[in-house]
């Protein structure tokens, strides 16, 4: 039962910052990240894009097609874009350096539900 709570947890979190924060730009901060980081003028499509993308890995998970091959690809998408953000953009970050923290802990989550949790169907 955890791993199935935790599955949905994780998909709420992608589709929470993907479609609401990026696409229905509800938080502005996360354009102006993707443009400090692209060094673009006009991020408003990239940043929709981002966000649309975000919201797919979010229908990724809940479907529970090729779980391993989806955490790892949440793991290095998270570490990149944390890495990114904490280099070009520290300034923006909601959270500031305590950012990464909650990233790392964020994938933490990830591994142990993919590779930790003892699976069951559901």
């Amino acid at each position: 039962m955890l791993n199935k709570n935790l599955n949905y947890l994780i998909a709420l979190v992608w589709l929470v910052n993907g479609l609401f924060c990026k696409v229905f730009n509800l938080v502005p901060r996360h354009q102006e990240i993707v443009e400090t980081i692209l060094q673009v003028y006009n991020g408003r499509p990239l940043t929709i894009a981002i966000g649309l993308a975000e919201t797919g890995m979010a229908l990724w998970i809940v479907s529970r097609y090729k779980r391993k091959l989806n955490a790892i690809t949440q793991i290095v998408i998270i570490a990149s874009m944390n890495i990114l953000e904490a280099i070009y953009a520290p300034h923006i970050l909601l959270g500031g350096k305590w950012n990464g923290v909650f990233a790392f802990l964020f994938i933490l989550v990830i591994y142990a539900n993919q590779f930790l949790l003892k699976k069951r169907a559901y």
